[in-house]
């Protein structure tokens, strides 16, 4: 079949879209301790070709983390100022600090044609869909609940009375994982092949005919 009789069968708006570049906003999201960091990781190491947005805290930096990579740690102050000059796509409470989304960086990079990958909690990804009914929301869980209890025991990064308040949280959590597009199950020893189901899904929105494009 010649490009003419393609573009005809089509039609040339859908026929110029679908040969543009169209990015679409990932929000992927769920419990503490199901790899979600992990998955992130691995999606930047194979360089896939992600704008991974970096969410801004209030929450004091761990040993292991690195500002402007893990998150930007900001004092309270700052991020009220944020809140005042709407700068953030979305912003909540998580465990008694600040978390917010930088709306600049997200508009560039759609923009700029690249797909964005957002990595935030079940309360700020509802946030989202609400503001953004075409994001992809993709809800990251572990083979079952007791799974999800003893990674967050192994972690190890919390006193006693901020882990049972993460167990608590996550088995809230959990239960709103319908209010999420797709389901991936994060199996231990098997991260590649949470990454392969995660890009798939990705793939498959970006050949969608009735993509629309992201407005923030």
């Amino acid at each position: 079949m010649s490009t003419a009789t393609i573009e005809e069968a089509m039609g040339d708006e859908l026929y110029n879209r679908l040969n543009n570049p169209h990015p679409v906003l990932v929000v992927i999201s769920g419990p503490s301790g199901v790899g979600k960091d992990a998955t992130l990781q691995l999606m930047k190491e194979k360089r896939y070709p992600f704008y991974f947005v970096v969410t801004a805290t209030t929450r004091p930096k761990r040993a292991s983390e690195e500002d402007g990579v893990d998150y930007h740690f900001i004092s309270v102050g700052e991020f009220a100022e944020m809140i005042e000059q709407e700068e953030l796509l979305e912003y909540a409470v998580v465990y008694g600090d600040y978390k917010g989304i930088p709306k600049k960086h997200v508009r560039a990079a759609l923009a700029s044609g690249m797909d964005v990958v957002m990595r935030i909690d079940v309360q700020g990804a509802a946030t989202v869909r609400a503001l953004v009914p075409n994001v992809v929301s993709i809800f990251i869980t572990a083979e079952n609940e007791e799974e999800l209890v003893r990674r967050l025991c192994d972690r190890k990064t919390e006193a006693a009375d901020q882990l049972k308040m993460r167990v608590v949280t996550a088995r809230k959590e959990l239960e709103r994982a319908n209010e999420f597009a797709y389901i991936v199950v994060n199996r231990e020893g098997r991260l590649q092949e949470t990454v392969d189901k995660v890009m798939a899904i990705i793939t498959a929105e970006k050949c969608r005919t009735d993509w629309k494009p992201v407005e923030l």
